[in-house]
């Protein structure tokens, strides 16, 4: 007996592919439908599935034997009457054997079946939630993961609010603790500012600088080496007027020691850099040069912040933060969020790049329009709260 199991997309497409490998005369044991399981059964379709049975055909093995010189005719037996209980008892056993395969099989499916049939109360509310994450940016990927480590933590027992509960948990832990500048009168930094042109990174360092004399009162001196984009200087020259602090040129890497060198009675150093594309191998040359041109004696202890607007194409600050990272270790600013409505891509960097966030600045006002960022207020947007 050949017991075999066909799936289709159709119960006639089933039926048809058992009927072509075992032919016409194949019986058709049973007929369900099965479902896909796990969070990827909201998006795909049912499964049809046939369990047939054939009767192979038995082969008496022929034993060939030396015949004798003189061979007689031998002698037919009459053929043994078919017992009608026989056959009965065989067709009996076919079916107990057929029974209990299909039942041992599909046993455990069905209890899947049933447990699935519960699970609907919640599985909209974390559809909802998966395409909440995907209105507001968050990359496909990401939302799986979330949503995908969060149902392996629900029970049949789980409410609505404390299914909602532990998305909004598992979305501050993938955001992490952000990085922020602190200033503590101990350790001398220098803090590089790097990132693309046009995402804001004057703006920012000045919005910084103002927080760290007005509020932390540090010892605050700025540094450029923006000497490629026309007024750069200027630019940063007329903050470091208003906040009454120095203001050094870096025209060469060499520079910066000597820099550093005139300016050692300041403990916190903010520098400019100017905006690269990290499509332009000759520029990033340039960028990590600068960076490495510290000696490892330093008494200043150096960090970078990468600087990105946040309405950047997905896929290209992907680009960006790669190629970056292959110059440095950074964490990254996020700018222009007044800017647009979906910020999915601070949870989608977060996550994909293991990147550390930092600040998010909303406008142009100084020294107001900066923030450290707030993962429970990213994390409540994020699940369409304010």
């Amino acid at each position: 007996m050949i017991i075999k199991k066909f799936q289709a997309k159709t119960e006639k497409e089933a039926i048809l592919a058992a009927q072509t490998e075992l032919g016409n005369s194949a019986v058709i044991m049973n007929i369900k439908t099965t479902r896909p399981h796990g969070i990827m059964k909201l998006f795909k379709k049912e499964i049809v599935e046939v369990t047939a049975a054939l009767e192979e055909k038995e082969d008496n093995p022929v034993t060939e034997k030396e015949e004798p010189k003189n061979p007689k005719p031998p002698v037919p037996n009459p053929p043994p009457e078919p017992s009608s209980e026989g056959m009965e008892q065989r067709l009996d056993n076919i079916q107990s054997l057929l029974e209990q395969q299909i039942q041992k099989e599909e046993s455990e499916p069905l209890v899947q079946e049933e447990e699935e049939m519960e699970e609907k109360e919640w599985m909209p509310f974390l559809r909802m939630v998966y395409k909440q994450l995907l209105d507001n940016e968050v990359e496909e990927g990401c939302a799986n993961q979330i949503i995908a480590e969060v149902e392996r933590s629900i029970k049949k027992e789980t409410s609505v609010d404390n299914i909602l509960a532990a998305v909004y948990q598992k979305i501050i832990l993938k955001l992490g603790e952000p990085k922020k500048i602190e200033y503590d009168g101990k350790q001398k930094k220098v803090y590089f500012f790097i990132g693309p042109t046009g995402v804001g990174k004057t703006t920012t360092i000045a919005k910084l600088a103002s927080e760290l004399k007005m509020y932390q009162h540090a010892k605050l001196a700025l540094m450029t080496s923006d000497t490629y984009r026309l007024a750069a200087v200027e630019q940063l020259r007329i903050y470091a007027n208003i906040l009454e602090l120095p203001l050094q040129v870096v025209y060469e890497p060499e520079d910066l020691n000597r820099n550093l060198k005139l300016l050692s009675e300041y403990d916190t150093i903010l520098v400019d850099t100017a905006g690269r594309s990290h499509k332009n191998e000759e520029h990033c040359n340039e960028l990590k040069e600068l960076l490495q041109s510290l000696p490892t004696n330093c008494e200043y202890q150096p960090e970078v912040f990468l600087v990105v607007s946040i309405t950047t194409k997905y896929s290209d600050l992907v680009n960006i933060c790669n190629r970056y990272k292959d110059l440095c270790q950074y964490s990254v600013i996020f700018t222009k969020l007044d800017e647009t409505a979906g910020i999915g891509n601070i949870l989608n960097i977060a996550m994909l790049e293991g990147g550390t966030i930092s600040y998010q600045t909303s406008g142009q006002n100084v020294p107001d329009d900066i923030a450290v960022i707030d993962v429970q207020k990213v994390a409540k947007q994020l699940l369409g709260g304010v």
